[in-house]
């Protein structure tokens, strides 16, 4: 493994240095401030020490009309998600059919909405997003809209600040309406929502509110290790006040995946999920064929980009 150390004047530009020198694969070590800027340490393999595939292992399993429901059932999927599948075809075609997969709209002017219940991710899934616009060469409207946890402005300001980005502080609706209607139209906006009580009349109206008023885009960011039928609960919940995406968080903590196909069947579309800690590779693209390789599989944990593994 070689290891190569990157200054510049901020993050941003160290990580993309070291991305453009070492390749998409470079495993960010650290990032720490120094003077002058920020210096990042980077490493990655050998010629014959890089992993082939840049993505999560896809995991062996059938693939023709001959699957097995009773591996899907070891996942927690609920019976009224096995329903909507049929089993006369590969099971990735009856994903594809049964739920909706979108990706994000995070083109300029629009905006974003991280939504869900307390603790769900909302505030990684804010800096992975920022990150990713960052390092494409987008300066993203980052708000700052939870003021009911202590330190959560705080955690996402130091992201902010590394990737030189600022950082807006919205801890109540007109406040969070105000910034968002004085973004910089340019570039989309990314919000990180207070936590919500999906069952509260007073947090949806809100959030739904919020939604309407400001043209948002809302996504639902829910744990993938939550029992099924609470997922679906939630998501349930969550989609009658305007939510249309669901990201999943923490697949590489979750053994059972079947939370992800009953949140869906609210209508939610899936398109990211989350895995892993860090901001610059945490988030992949969710399609039919992934899920269904892993639902397919033995329950076991999910594994994080191949770019945060150590070789």
């Amino acid at each position: 493994m070689r290891l190569r150390i990157f200054h510049a004047p901020t993050s941003a530009q160290a990580l993309a240095r070291a991305r453009a020198e070492l390749g998409e694969d470079a495993l960010i070590l650290a990032t720490r401030r120094v003077g002058g800027g920020v210096e990042v340490t980077a490493a990655v393999g050998e010629a014959d020490d890089v992993p082939a595939a840049a993505s999560p292992a896809v995991p062996a399993g059938p693939t023709t009309s001959a699957w097995d429901v009773a591996a899907l059932r070891a996942h927690g999927v609920p019976e009224r998600c096995l329903a909507r599948l049929a089993r006369t075809r590969p099971l990735s075609e009856a994903i594809a059919e049964a739920f909706r997969f979108a990706s994000l709209p995070l083109a300029p002017g629009r905006v974003i909405i991280l939504c869900g219940p307390p603790g769900a991710g909302k505030t990684l899934t804010t800096a992975k997003l920022a990150t990713r616009l960052r390092l494409a060469g987008v300066l993203p409207s980052v708000i700052a809209a939870d003021g009911r946890r202590a330190g959560a402005v705080d955690q996402l300001a130091a992201f902010t600040r590394l990737l030189g980005l600022n950082l807006v502080v919205a801890p109540d609706i007109p406040r969070l309406a105000k910034a968002i209607a004085r973004r910089a139209p340019e570039a989309p906006a990314l919000v990180d929502y207070a936590g919500t009580d999906p069952f509260s009349d007073q947090d949806g109206t809100e959030l739904a509110a919020i939604i309407q008023a400001v043209g948002a885009e809302a996504v639902l960011v829910l744990p993938a290790a939550l029992d099924a039928e609470e997922a679906a609960d939630i998501a349930h919940a969550m989609a009658a006040r305007g939510v249309e995406y669901l990201l999943p968080t923490k697949l590489d903590l979750a053994r059972r995946l079947g939370s992800v196909l009953a949140a869906a069947s609210a209508g939610l579309a899936l398109g990211e999920g989350g895995i892993g800690p860090g901001a610059a590779d945490g988030l992949i693209p969710l399609d039919p064929g992934l899920l269904g390789a892993w639902l397919l599989s033995a329950p076991a944990a999910r594994r994080r980009p191949t770019s945060e593994l150590a070789a």
